[in-house]
């Protein structure tokens, strides 16, 4: 079989961005309403899309003036500190809007901006003077059991307070005076009078979202993303199906059962998940058997995801890589040149894999307790998106067989733990290549190249025409034909 293509040259390469206007996310409200949180995850969302986006917190400015002493430092009459934190908001404004100049696409600005003069400031010079679209994302909530959540854990993960030589109670009491500060003067954003900006407020963390003035693609995303969060305290877990018969014969993808040692899997993570007693937890698994197999023995319920189903490795399927190898070493050398955006004939490529597990991650964003058991691929996009790895490094991470992943988010990104099962398994990780595949295989760079990127050449219409953009998925480069 001939996999290799038609003999399409690169003629010209674009650089994709997927939205044309810069943006900067300007957070609003008061400490503890989870801001940070939102900032954070939602800055992860957007770089997982290909969004390139970065945040630009505005403690971690003033944190860089000295260190914390105590709430005073929040008191509008402290004019000195007001001086300091005054700074640090231009600076970090500053930063984001260089930096939007010359590489991202969406700064989220996070602070509290609590003033109608701050967000005037904040206005007038994303949009006025520098031409980019902003958006204020406002975190109300009167929902006093979230808020002392918040607090403590503030008080536990705060930089304020690691290092600082205050006890539990002191920080926590600090903490609220520092709320305190700010409830005095904290304007909500105003309908009226502040209704030309574009505002999405998001009330107790999920609870209900308002949106007004929202246009175009990148603002339809981020309200996508609002409706689907919330902060209510959980924990994910990330596991492959246990060693399969394929897994044992080094073969890639399809639907094979498990093999002995996969069967000893079975109970030991059953064992593991079952003891905890997890309040509400639900399984998930793909619709492959090996998948099925490996969460028999889980008491919980489950549903069955497509969606989770393995990276789709087409007319390779059942393949071992050394046949791929020496049956189509160009495709073989393609895939080790960008095993990002290569696409295995009539299957799929990693950015596939990462448009269709969009669902899940929206899913995921919306439940409390699961256990995933899922694929070497797909368990990689999922890692990557909640441990924040650039696209680049998402296709070789490590995702060992007979190993479940603990994930739980927190209010400064998720604290990652992997637990080992007493359980052997073959090892399946193929590291990235130290050397040009394609020289061993005798393959030119070129042809490697173009298979490399099939699926951006996929997104051109034809002779004569030019893409400048595509909306959505990782940053991947335009291959024109000639």
């Amino acid at each position: 079989m001939d996999m290799q293509s038609s003999g399409h040259k690169t003629s010209v390469i674009a650089k994709k961005n997927s939205t044309a206007t810069p943006h900067v996310i300007c957070m609003v409200g008061l400490p503890a309403r989870g801001k940070t949180y939102i900032s954070k995850k939602l800055a992860r969302y957007l770089n997982w899309i290909g969004v390139t986006t970065r945040v630009f917190n505005v403690g971690e400015y003033r944190r860089q003036a000295g260190e914390y002493s105590d709430h005073d430092f929040f008191r509008q009459d402290n004019s000195d500190a007001m001086a300091v934190r005054s700074s640090a908001a231009f600076a970090a404004l500053n930063d984001a809007i260089d930096w939007l100049r010359f590489a991202g696409e969406v700064a989220i600005f996070d602070a509290t901006n609590t003033t109608k003069e701050r967000r005037k400031m904040v206005y007038d010079t994303v949009v006025s003077k520098n031409g980019f679209k902003c958006i204020y994302l406002e975190s109300i909530c009167d929902n006093k059991t979230l808020i002392e959540t918040n607090i403590i854990n503030m008080k536990i993960r705060s930089p304020d307070y690691k290092n600082s030589n205050m006890n539990d109670n002191e920080a926590v009491e600090d903490f609220r005076q520092r709320i305190e500060h700010y409830s005095a003067v904290y304007v909500p954003i105003d309908e009226e009078e502040e209704g030309h900006f574009t505002t999405m407020k998001v009330v107790n963390a999920g609870e209900k979202l308002i949106i007004s003035r929202q246009e175009g693609y990148l603002q339809s995303r981020i309200a996508y993303w609002l409706m689907n969060i919330h902060l209510v305290p959980r924990t994910i877990y990330l596991t492959r199906h246990g060693e399969s018969l394929n897994n044992l014969a080094g073969k890639i993808g399809g639907d094979s059962d498990l093999s002995p040692r996969g069967e000893l899997f079975i109970p030991a993570l059953a064992n593991l998940i079952n003891k905890e007693n997890i309040p509400g937890i639900r399984v998930w698994t793909s619709w492959l058997k090996r998948s099925i197999q490996t969460a028999s023995g889980i008491e919980a319920p489950q549903e069955r995801w497509k969606a989770l189903n393995e990276l789709d490795s087409g007319y390779c399927e059942g393949m071992t890589y050394d046949e791929i190898a020496q049956q189509y070493p160009a495709e073989f050398a393609a895939r080790d040149m960008n095993k990002l955006t290569y696409r295995f004939p009539g299957g799929e490529s990693y950015v596939d894999l990462v448009a269709r597990l969009e669902p899940v991650i929206m899913e995921l964003e919306r439940q409390g307790n699961v256990v995933v058991i899922g694929h070497q691929a797909v368990i990689r996009c999922l890692l990557a998106y909640f441990m924040e790895k650039p696209l680049s490094e998402l296709p070789y991470m490590q995702v060992p067989l007979h190993t479940l992943i603990k994930i739980t988010p927190v209010a400064y990104g998720c604290e990652v733990e992997y637990i080992p099962l007493p359980v052997e398994a073959v090892d399946t990780h193929r590291p990235r290549p130290t050397s040009p595949t394609h020289r061993r295989l005798r393959v030119s760079s070129a042809t490697a190249r173009e298979l490399s990127d099939r699926t951006a050449a996929c997104l051109n219409l034809g002779v004569g025409d030019r893409v400048v953009k595509t909306i959505g998925g990782p940053q991947i480069s335009l291959n024109y034909r000639s």
